[in-house]
């Protein structure tokens, strides 16, 4: 019935798993929990993770090396033995008890992807994670009724049920360098292919916070797969926010002038995103000016 697939890299998921293993040996249901380690190092991370191995039906296996996000995925989807397949990221938990049975109480003679969606912890975390937590509140943890306004650019991969022969027609790609936007790329292939995404309120917190630094830098590599993928024709040129507005600037050659903001003003947006009032207009403003930047 039910494959709960859960890759990870140098990261506790003993919680994760204790907390899914709990909620589906409440109901009848055939399961697997396989967690893949992408060659994580950490020692102590390990030997905690390898702890899950005494769960019925559950299995901690560590990959001989790094294969990065877009490679694991599609492996534990090949591994993994039942119809229905849910994605969890390492960094995540249930909000709800009832989590899994949600899950399949929404599964209908249709059904092809179902999100649940994320939500980021209310209480203000310190000055080193503002950033990561303030964009995942305002432009990730959004309602159902919100999600549904664009239900492919809404869709996260980080919690999700999909059937497995859909995923067996859209994987994703391992083409592409291990840089990020591969949940992007993903969703535009189930557009392409007419598969539904149904979004429902069956959420899970966002745990692993990084240091605003980080995600600065995570944020830039993310314009920089963008570029790639416009470079290689892999999405067209409106399908996200960022791109669309791009290339209206580009027509009318003020792509210039956003480059000249990048050049002058990075050190000026990097002070105020690792700041204690980061501004997500900023946040936005640097990852354009740098794609205009990528293009001149």
């Amino acid at each position: 019935m039910l494959s709960i697939l859960i890759p990870t890299y140098n990261y506790n998921i003993s919680a994760l798993v204790a907390e899914v293993y709990a909620q589906i040996k409440e109901l009848d249901v055939a399961f697997e929990i396989l967690c893949y380690d992408d060659g994580s190092k950490d020692e102590s991370i390990i030997a905690a993770n390898k702890e899950i191995n005494s769960l019925e039906n559950t299995k901690y296996h560590i990959l001989e090396k790094n294969i990065g996000r877009s490679a694991i995925r599609n492996l534990l989807a090949k591994d993994a033995k039942f119809e229905w397949l849910l994605f969890l990221d390492a960094d995540v938990l249930p909000k709800e008890k009832d989590f899994i049975a949600t899950y399949l109480k929404s599964i209908t003679n249709t059904s092809q992807v179902i999100y649940g969606g994320i939500l980021y912890s209310e209480k203000k975390p310190d000055k080193n994670h503002l950033l990561r937590w303030a964009y995942g509140r305002k432009r990730e943890a959004l309602p159902t009724l919100q999600r549904n306004k664009n239900v492919y650019l809404s869709f996260l991969t980080l919690n999700f049920l999909i059937k497995k022969e859909v995923f067996n027609v859209v994987s994703f790609d391992e083409d592409i360098p291990n840089l990020r936007h591969e949940d992007t790329l993903f969703s535009y292939h189930l557009k392409l292919k007419q598969i539904k995404i149904e979004h429902i309120e069956n959420p899970t917190y966002h745990l692993g916070l990084e240091e605003s630094s980080l995600f600065l830098k995570k944020s830039i590599e993310s314009v920089d797969a963008l570029h790639l993928f416009l470079k290689q024709n892999l999405i067209p040129k409106d399908y996200t926010l960022i791109t669309k507005v791009f290339f209206k600037l580009k027509k009318v050659k003020l792509h210039y002038m956003f480059a000249f903001i990048y050049k002058v003003f990075k050190g000026s947006f990097d002070k105020n995103l690792l700041s204690k009032k980061p501004s997500l207009y900023l946040f936005d403003l640097y990852r354009l000016s740098y794609l205009c930047y990528l293009h001149t």
